[in-house]
């Protein structure tokens, strides 16, 4: 016979469907039934599913739910603990133990802890190869690869990759499941046009083509409001940032300063949109707004965005970026203290970055310190690494650095010698703040007066 307690919880449900179903239905009254229930205070679905043998859809379907609705809440430390026992559980039902392996990998990878998310995975690679399920085994190979490259393990992701690859070419099930994980949709397919539009972006600013980063940047906004009107994807305002975020560079290296300030005003705006993009993408416009108060010459405001940017980031890239600038803010402020304290963040040979283009920088904020204290053949040495790389606009950077000092030596000649390729690579790019400076330096060279350069400082 049922308790008391029951009885009451069955008595206030049955009432509830019998108002819900009422022609018309009562729908006020239904909930006041089911919120009477809770003055009950009955125990939590899935504390009571774990003592039952059966049902197991019951079970973990609970489990999965209420770890989803506190990862919602952003109370992601009670959803974990959920999941575990969850998965502890499920060790006999392939189809829910794969499916909570995904979900607090998941929930790791939002975390930024790749490690982890990256070893469940494994360990749902292995259970899935144990229990025969060939597709669900390919699917954690291919997201632990890409957590390996979001993580930039390179070594590591080859061999995932090399396997991943070898099932899918000798896979022996349906055909369409094959084309699927040939594919590997992480986007939907008319977003993956945007997602090549963004990487052509990013390698042309890399590269130094701004004209080209801003004819693809262009191209790709225009793909995105076209399938916001269809479906506005969350994705897609992640990639819209994104776009935004290299486009604003790029005006700030061709002197279009209003420009980018609009677009970091568009940035702001969509970010305030959605917390979550807020949160993610914060750092980045605190770094944007730093780079725009230093074209201004705002070197104050510079810093305090930079110190911003690096107190809300736990991205190893942008943290490096941004410690970079900050150095160049020193160092244009005569503030030796503060640059020589930053120095063990920012030496090249010990960066905390994988980038080759950052180490780069790296080599040319060095030579750009000992230049500032006259160590002029160090200076020369550290910026043919800085070099290396062959970005243009780095080596743009590099040369009339260069330049200035073999005009500091007294050297005519060499001087003109590096002024003049980086006035030729400065006006390709366009690189305005290079054009500005490779002129004032070929004004105090007297033989630069009596040559025609086509130089277009605005």
């Amino acid at each position: 016979m049922a308790s008391s307690q029951d009885a009451w919880y069955l008595s206030l449900l049955g009432l509830a469907e019998h108002f819900r179903t009422s022609s018309p239905p009562m729908i006020k009254l239904c909930i006041q039934c089911l919120q009477a229930v809770f003055n009950f205070k009955p125990p939590q679905r899935w504390l009571l599913s774990q003592v039952i043998n059966s049902f197991d859809d019951v079970k973990f379907e609970a489990a999965s739910v209420l770890a989803e609705l506190y990862e919602q809440q952003e109370q992601i430390s009670l959803s974990k603990p959920i999941l575990r026992k969850a998965i502890e559980l499920s060790q006999h039902n392939v189809y829910w133990h794969c499916r909570l392996i995904f979900q607090l990998a998941q929930i790791h990878a939002t975390e930024k802890d790749y490690t982890l998310a990256s070893s469940l995975l494994g360990v749902g690679v292995d259970y899935a190869h144990i229990s025969n399920a060939s597709y669900t085994r390919v699917l954690f190979l291919l997201s632990k690869g890409m957590l390996l490259l979001i993580d930039k393990k390179l070594q590591e992701v080859q061999p995932v990759l090399n396997q991943a690859g070898h099932l899918i070419e000798t896979w022996t099930g349906a055909v369409y499941q094959k084309e699927y994980l040939k594919v590997y949709f992480l986007v939907l397919q008319e977003h993956l046009y945007v997602l090549v539009y963004l990487v052509t972006v990013m390698h042309s600013m890399q590269a130094g083509y701004m004209e080209k980063a801003q004819k693809y940047t262009d191209k790709a906004l225009m793909q995105i409001e076209k399938l916001k009107i269809v479906d506005n994807k969350p994705i897609l305002s992640v990639f819209q940032l994104m776009l935004l975020e290299h486009i604003i560079m790029c005006r700030l290296v061709m002197g279009n300063k209003t420009q980018a300030l609009q677009e970091i005003s568009s940035a702001a705006a969509l970010c305030k949109q959605c917390p979550r993009l807020l949160e993610t993408h914060g750092p980045q416009l605190h770094t944007l707004l730093g780079l725009y108060s230093m074209s201004m010459n705002c070197m104050e405001a510079a810093e305090a965005q930079f110190i911003a940017a690096l107190n809300t980031s736990r991205e190893r890239e942008l943290w490096t970026f941004a410690n970079l600038n900050l150095a160049i803010v020193y160092l244009r402020g005569k503030r030796e203290a503060d640059f020589v304290a930053l120095h063990d963040r920012i030496n090249p040979e010990s960066l905390p970055s994988h980038s080759h283009s950052l180490r780069a920088a790296a080599y040319y904020v060095q030579g750009l310190q000992a230049f500032f204290q006259g160590r002029y053949n160090e200076a020369k040495e550290t910026l043919k690494m800085a070099n290396a790389e062959d970005l243009n606009r780095l080596t743009s950077c590099s040369l009339v650095l260069l330049g200035h000092i073999f005009l500091s030596l007294g050297n005519s000649r060499e001087s003109m010698n590096m002024v003049t390729p980086a006035m030729q690579l400065a006006s390709k790019i366009p690189d305005v703040h290079v054009q500005l400076w490779a002129s004032a330096i070929l004004k105090g060279i007297p033989d630069a007066r009596t040559q025609p350069y086509n130089v277009d400082p605005g």
